[in-house]
Parts: structure tokens; C-alpha cells; sequence
């Protein structure tokens, strides 16, 4: 049985990404004035969302062996 990591990869950065998308969409604005006004935590959150999504979509694509 082959390893594939894409799996666990994409539910780690989908959860990790949920997380901080979340942290940073209910979050107090006052606290990103240190970085210029931008939510770094909604950016990050959203990029690593669509990341982990991406790399389930080809997990889940992979051919049986």
C-alpha cells in the first residue's frame, strides 16, 4: 500500500485554514493596526483554506492501486 500524504496534508492546512479564517472574521479590527489595517489572519486563513482543499481534490483524484 502506497503512502500518500496529500490526504492528511489537506485536512491539516483545511483545518488550520478554517481556524485562522474564522479567528480573523470575528476578531477585534483595533488589532491589526500594527499591520497597516490588513487582517493578515483572514488572508492567511483563506490561503490556506483553498490550498488544503486543492490538495484533497487531488488526493481524492488519485488512482487506486
Amino acid at each position: 500500500m502506497p503512502l500518500d500524504i496529500r490526504l492528511p496534508i489537506g485536512m491539516l492546512f483545511t483545518l488550520v485554514g478554517l481556524l485562522m479564517t474564522g479567528y480573523g472574521a470575528f476578531s477585534d479590527p483595533a488589532i491589526y493596526q500594527r499591520s497597516l489595517g490588513y487582517n493578515v489572519n483572514l488572508v492567511w486563513g483563506l490561503v490556506l483554506l483553498v490550498f488544503g482543499a486543492g490538495m484533497l481534490v487531488l488526493g481524492r483524484r488519485a488512482p487506486k492501486v
